[in-house]
């Protein structure tokens, strides 16, 4: 507590130069944590941190960068986050890092094992199940567009997309292992038809009625990614709607990973691990963040 107390002190008078930090990963989608609470960066510097931190090989190298604070009086929700993808954009909703949030923020005191999240997609409604496990209600999914056809990289894809906090395109494959998810999700992501936002990119391939295989291009990262908690949401939202899933279903991600998803009166559910991996000290100076009272730079 005193050294927390130190670092709140010397935020308003000289620059910090250590900050403590948390990293996890939900089904091998990783991110990088801060209590916000008493170290307070502002908004404006964010961005730039969540390019620095989450930077591999220079940084710590994560996915996303999750600031946690709490949540004004009146809020409707237990604590509030600032989620940035690793190249610095800001993202309304990641429901793999939601579960990392949730465990931590019962973990310091933020929240109980039920509990409600407050994004930029509007509040999550989350609980921290017994062993890694972490299961969330996700913001209703929007804007179902069901047999797209669209030019992608030269090939013409039927194409399907959903909203379950952030937009996905799903692509359905007989086989998504044959798939070139890096030169068909950058095609994807940038299309035309999803500007000016763009978009996640899902490629599945139905297993049987209860197991989707699922590979994901995810915005903001602009690569593959192990999992993607809402792109396997809308992964069985597109595929439950298409009638070749049941209404529960194991999506079985590229790390590996199973996120189960369950579709329940027009709410979907998202369970799967949240694991903390490590805590550690940032040198924010060796990241070049050392500046009084914070980095802004862009």
């Amino acid at each position: 507590r005193a050294r927390k107390t130190r670092q709140h002190t010397m935020n308003t008078a000289r620059p910090v130069d250590t900050v403590d930090f948390h990293k996890m990963h939900g089904c091998g989608n990783h991110f990088v944590l801060i209590d916000n609470r008493e170290l307070e960066v502002p908004i404006q510097a964010m961005a730039h941190w969540a390019r620095k931190v989450c930077a591999p090989g220079f940084g710590v190298g994560a996915d996303g960068l999750i600031f946690l604070q709490s949540a004004p009086s009146g809020a409707g929700v237990d604590y509030l986050w600032h989620f940035y993808n690793a190249d610095g954009s800001r993202a309304e909703m990641c429901g793999n890092a939601s579960r990392c949030a949730a465990r931590l923020a019962m973990e310091l005191g933020l929240a109980g094992t039920t509990q409600i999240l407050g994004t930029d997609a509007g509040p999550v409604e989350a609980e921290v199940l017994q062993g890694d496990q972490v299961r969330i209600r996700l913001t209703p999914p929007t804007g179902l567009e069901l047999g797209l056809s669209l030019d992608v990289a030269g090939q013409t894809l039927t194409t399907h997309f959903v909203n379950t906090g952030v937009p996905h395109a799903v692509t359905v494959w007989d086989d998504v292992s044959q798939v070139d998810v890096a030169t068909l999700g950058r095609a994807m992501r940038f299309h035309p038809h999803f500007a000016p936002a763009g978009s996640n990119a899902n490629f599945i391939q139905i297993a049987d009625k209860e197991h989707i295989l699922l590979r994901t291009y995810e915005r903001g990262v602009e690569a593959e990614t192990h999992a993607c908690g809402t792109g396997a949401a809308a992964s069985a939202v597109v595929a439950h709607t298409l009638g070749l899933t049941n209404a529960t279903v194991d999506v079985i991600t590229s790390g590996q990973e199973i996120l189960r998803i369950t579709l329940e009166n027009g709410s979907v559910f998202l369970q799967g691990a949240a694991v903390k991996v490590y805590a550690g000290i940032l040198s924010l100076s060796a990241l070049g963040l050392s500046q009084t009272p914070w980095d802004v730079n862009a």
